[in-house]
């Protein structure tokens, strides 16, 4: 690759968080699991552990039950981080959006998704 053009690629955005992300996340959520796994009381769905309120917020067509499904949740998942993280989204910062997406539209503020978000780091490979 000449020089020029490597500085060019290497300073682009992120299209969308690394596949290390998703795995990371989907490791943390559910040890990998997939299909209708319910969480935290019956409160969340599917293989990142999605609560029907995070689903709303996104305004994705279909119905809550469908974050079961893994493709769907990435969807879900995208959306929300996307609407309340898209700085985070864009340079890749899995620790912002680890915390975004356990704690909320102000989840990198808390102290109390620290070490959910720590989990989520020793998932990456």
């Amino acid at each position: 690759m000449k020089p020029l053009l490597f500085l060019l690629v290497s300073g682009m955005a992120f299209a969308s968080p690394p596949d290390a992300f998703w795995r990371a996340l989907h490791l943390t959520e559910t040890s990998g699991r997939l299909g209708p796994i319910k969480g935290d009381k019956g409160k969340a769905l599917g293989p990142f552990q999605i609560h029907r309120k995070y689903w709303e917020d996104t305004k994705l067509p279909g119905k809550y039950e469908d974050v079961a499904d893994y493709d769907y949740a990435k969807q879900v998942v995208t959306a929300y981080l996307k609407k309340y993280a898209r700085k985070a989204w864009d340079d890749g910062d899995i620790e912002t959006l680890a915390r975004v997406h356990n704690g909320g539209p102000n989840g990198h503020r808390k102290e109390s998704t620290l070490g959910y978000a720590k989990k989520v780091m020793r998932n990456l490979p």
